[in-house]
């Protein structure tokens, strides 16, 4: 039975209230009371004023034990490197911009194409579980092939535009072409041409456009397998009008060398810097006035190990005029940079004898090949008897004159009027060479596996985004002399041990990171992850 007492704090003052409740202890025998304080008495009303109500327990669970089947974790460390380059040099933007819908998995299938070194897109779900990248999904086999035929030309076109205007230094843009063989007979332009691999099989050929500060690539086109390099000058120089890009200066190797390619390149009011033959009358002409001059110690380089001498030379300029009914013809500006190296000189004399030596060879078993024909003729007189059989003789004047050219080349500019400059710049063009060996080999395009336009348009699309990344960091990795101590695949590998936990409700954790994988991110030019929200 419950009762109400009253208790007086003697020191306070303050009256409490108790609700008292009797019961019977079974153990001591005896009846006692439990006591609970209700509130206090006030002194003016006499009446009981309550305690507070408790704040009711919060429904939020405490945090337990993670379920271990509920933690995610991926390899981490080198796509953030990616995702890092990408924004730093606006491919990112420029991808979200053309290709809104589909950006992310262009670019989860570039970050693929680097990091599995050439392994087939059928596996790209088993490296989409193991890795975070941007779609964050698996893409399967079928659906790579529906993003490959999504990407359109026009989309791909503003794209080029884009990242042009993100390469307008005052640098020159060196552009090149290689060959990719193929063995479908669906894509119209395969083609047997000269393949520069020396691959037996038809193929279609690949033009780049790199620019040599940067050394980023950022504009490509699929030409016909038969088309020879020096027929592909005019349409880059329509499709940069098109596109823009305004005055830019281009370095260009003597496969595009041409009388029509130059006057084109004056016409477009465009600064070039070009190889050219030796063996051109007019170059010829040049050089046999100075071959003694420029061989003088004055001109000797220490440097590059070769002589350098630059002449200042008229161009005979010819422009057709349809709408006047003529052909203007001017004399423009050009210098004639003329090198010699007695290195070369020695491998082309070497090289030079073998081939001799192989072509009397021929001749004397009579295994004559139709594409030595020429070769023949040029160097060696020949005389069939019915008595003496064949007489060789070879043409001693011919062979001098070809020797006394030996170890010479030449550049040609209208713009670079200091011979090492020119051959510095010339040689920037290398990066080309080397982008055209990253595509084929590290991004396993040297055969083509598509059958389709679309699937090829949208692959090599694809290719070209991991391109463009891959050169940001082989660029990185020469300025920094990174090269002395890793591989390519060294520093990815190093980065891809890096690894990021999921945890569900928590921030994401990075896992550890070393003071040496710290290094090298700041050698990428990027900053280090320390946390993932």
């Amino acid at each position: 039975m419950a009762s109400i007492v009253h208790q007086k704090n003697k020191k306070t003052g303050v009256v409490y209230v108790y609700e008292s409740t009797s019961y019977w202890d079974k153990e001591k025998q005896q009846s006692r009371a439990k006591r609970k304080c209700i509130g206090k008495l006030d002194p003016d009303t006499n009446r009981v004023i309550p305690n507070r109500k408790p704040n009711p327990p919060s429904k939020r669970k405490k945090p337990g034990p993670i379920r271990f089947d509920k933690v995610n974790h991926f390899f981490f460390g080198a796509t953030y490197l990616f995702d890092q380059i990408i924004d730093h040099i606006g491919l990112k933007k420029d991808l979200q911009q053309c290709f809104p819908d589909i950006y992310r998995q262009i670019l989860s299938l570039a970050y693929y194409l680097i990091l599995e070194d050439k392994n087939p897109l059928s596996r790209f779900p088993k490296w989409a579980s193991s890795h975070k990248h941007p779609f964050s999904k698996e893409i399967p086999s079928q659906r790579s092939s529906e993003v490959f035929a999504t990407i359109t030309d026009d989309a791909r076109t503003q794209f080029f535009q884009l990242q042009g205007k993100r390469r307008m230094e005052k640098e020159y843009w060196a552009y090149d072409t290689t060959s990719i063989s193929s063995y479908s007979k669906c894509l119209k332009q395969v083609r047997y041409g000269f393949n520069k691999d020396h691959d037996p099989l038809p193929q279609i050929n690949l033009a780049l456009l790199f620019g040599e500060t940067s050394q980023l690539p950022f504009y490509y086109r699929k030409l016909a397998g038969h088309i020879p390099d020096v027929k592909t000058v005019k349409k880059l120089l329509a499709d940069m009008s098109f596109m823009e890009f305004g005055k830019v200066k281009l370095a260009l190797d003597r496969g595009f060398y041409s009388r029509e390619n130059i006057n084109a390149l004056y016409q477009n009011h465009l600064k070039f810097l070009i190889a050219g033959k030796t063996q051109l009358r007019f170059i010829q002409d040049e050089l046999d006035l100075v071959r003694n001059e420029m061989r003088d110690w004055t001109h000797y380089n220490s440097e590059y190990e070769l002589y350098a001498y630059t002449k200042p030379i008229q161009w005979s300029y010819e422009q057709e005029r349809p709408y006047k009914g003529d052909t203007l013809q001017e004399k423009r500006r050009m210098y004639l940079h003329l090198y010699h190296s007695g290195e070369r000189a020695l491998e082309h004399e070497r090289s030079f004898n073998r081939l001799l030596f192989t072509l009397k060879t021929e001749l004397e078993t009579g295994q004559r090949r139709p594409e030595n024909e020429k070769r023949y003729e040029k160097y060696f007189e020949i005389k069939t008897t019915p008595v003496r059989g064949t007489q060789i003789k070879p043409k001693n004047e011919v062979i001098a004159q070809e020797k006394r050219n030996h170890g010479y080349f030449c550049l040609l500019s209208n713009d670079i009027k200091e011979p090492i400059k020119a051959l510095e710049t010339y040689r920037n063009k290398d990066l080309v060479e080397k982008a055209f060996a990253n595509i084929k080999d590290r991004l396993s395009l040297r055969r083509l596996s598509v059958s389709s336009e679309k699937s090829l348009d949208g692959k090599l699309f694809v290719e070209f985004i991991a391109l463009i990344i891959l050169s940001y960091i082989k660029k990185q990795m020469q300025d920094e002399k990174l090269f002395k101590d890793f591989t390519l695949q060294q520093i990815l590998d190093e980065f891809d041990v890096i690894e990021c936990f999921e945890y569900p409700g928590h921030p994401n954790q990075i896992g550890e990171i070393t003071n040496k994988q710290k290094q090298l991110y700041k050698k990428m030019g990027i900053t280090p992850p320390t946390s993932l929200q």
